[in-house]
């Protein structure tokens, strides 16, 4: 029932544009996406049927106009399925890769993808040309202005894809794609409202294969992402991302078979091409509860 009554706003809503636009003699035509968007009954997370997504959405006329919504798709009973976080960035990449488009471009309120978000960190920067590969880790990590599932499709078809500032849409932005300008500047990312889960074996025998197995199988079941991992040989460490509040239900299934503690309200801090040598300011003022470095990644959960 969720995905039926929250897409009404983007029905609605794109309604209203495309009327506005033709009154002022800006011709288009709207669609409804759910026709053209066919996935699967994952509700709140819809996943993408390709082949007849890109079916429908290819017979598309290239030379008109259309106005349509983002964050929807349908099932096979023709029920409205959301595609989750960042959803219409996501629709907006499935048109472009179906339709093999010469760019995409979002828009958003910042000057495009920065080296912090403005409203968490002080003396950021914008990022004016940064990779695919770079994008999707930023995004991976919590970046909040772009999704993972965003940058897939556009990846494969080598497809530039630029963010940029409805503020002021006369700035350059953001250009995300194959480039020889591309940067790789020091980032950060704050992800909230993570939980730590930290799971270790009753009799202190090793966290083995079939664990980890079971425990990603209940992760599953329950929807929950793991931001963060890190194991020992007898515990495993989870920064997770607790979507649809089912933690506790999780953790009651574990301690069925592991010792388990739960920490919540917790932040994951993500440094992106660290500079090495100067990482000790990241630890000032802070309650480390798991930290992990690999190459120039800094990463650590905070309370």
């Amino acid at each position: 029932m969720y995905d039926q009554v929250v897409s009404c706003g983007e029905m609605i809503s794109t309604k209203i544009v495309s009327e506005y636009l033709n009154e002022i003699q800006f011709t288009n035509q709207w669609l409804d996406a759910r026709d053209y968007i066919k996935t699967d009954n994952s509700y709140r997370e819809g996943t993408v049927d390709w082949t007849r997504t890109e079916e429908f959405i290819s017979n598309l006329n290239p030379e008109i106009c259309y106005v349509t919504q983002g964050f929807i798709g349908s099932d096979d009973n023709n029920f409205t399925v959301t595609l989750g976080r960042e959803g219409s960035d996501y629709s907006a990449a499935i048109f472009a890769y179906c339709l093999n488009a010469e760019a995409m471009t979002i828009w958003k309120d910042v000057p495009g993808v920065m080296t912090g978000d403005p409203r968490k960190f002080e003396d950021v920067s914008l990022l004016s040309n940064i990779s695919y590969e770079e994008a999707i880790e930023m995004a991976y990590y919590g970046a909040s202005v772009i999704h993972p599932k965003t940058l897939q499709p556009l990846q494969q078809k080598n497809i530039p894809f630029y963010v940029k500032s409805f503020v002021d849409p006369t700035k350059e932005g953001t250009k995300v794609g194959a480039s020889d300008k591309n940067q790789h500047e020091e980032s950060y990312i704050l992800k909230e409202n993570q939980a730590l889960l930290k799971i270790s074996t009753r009799d202190f025998s090793f966290i083995a294969e079939d664990h980890m197995s079971l425990i990603f199988g209940y992760l599953s079941k329950y929807k929950i992402k793991v931001s963060l991992m890190q194991n020992s040989a007898i515990s495993l460490a989870l920064c997770l991302e607790d979507k649809f509040n089912q933690l506790e239900e999780l953790n009651e299934e574990l301690q069925k078979i592991f010792k388990t503690e739960a920490i919540k309200n917790v932040s994951l801090f993500t440094v992106r091409n660290a500079k090495m040598d100067h990482i000790e300011r990241f630890y000032q003022e802070k309650n480390v509860l798991l930290e992990q470095i690999s190459k120039n990644t800094l990463q650590m959960v905070t309370q």
